[in-house]
């Protein structure tokens, strides 16, 4: 009788070392986001939503930012108001991440979407570093 197939222990212990050699792939890539250029990424697109939203409410939103995160505040009745919905909610840089900002600075986007002033951010870990630049403008980079 000829057998056509694998058996049911020949399958687990296949999947089985699969799911090893895939667990120590994931594990040698490190956490993910750990990079500076994508937590320099990450904000400068919260910065551009937020500027988008200062434009279409017409209200103008601050992003303040602190060597150890970041998030958004919104002028209403004459007082900032905390952000708390996505994806404007307060955020850490990450771990190990550093910002090189002397103490917690603001950025105020107009209804025009205009900042206040210029802003210049490094963020730097295990000696990889990005930047990101605010311009008066409004405009984001990410360097």
């Amino acid at each position: 009788m000829t057998r056509n197939g694998f058996t049911l222990v020949e399958m687990m212990i296949v999947i089985a070392v699969m799911a090893l050699l895939a667990g120590v792939t994931v594990l040698t890539f490190g956490p993910i986001g750990a990079d500076p250029k994508d937590a320099a990424t990450r904000f400068a697109s919260r910065v551009a939503a937020a500027r988008d939203q200062a434009i279409l409410t017409g209200r103008p939103i601050s992003a303040w930012v602190s060597p150890s995160g970041y998030g958004f505040d919104q002028l209403r009745n004459g007082r900032w108001e905390k952000l708390n919905r996505k994806p404007f909610e307060a955020a850490d840089w990450g771990t190990g991440m550093q910002a090189s900002v002397g103490g917690r600075t603001r950025v105020r986007l107009d209804s025009l979407g205009m900042a206040d002033q210029p802003l210049g951010i490094r963020l730097s870990r295990q000696g990889e570093s990005a930047g990101i630049r605010i311009a008066a403008s409004g405009e984001v980079t990410v360097e």
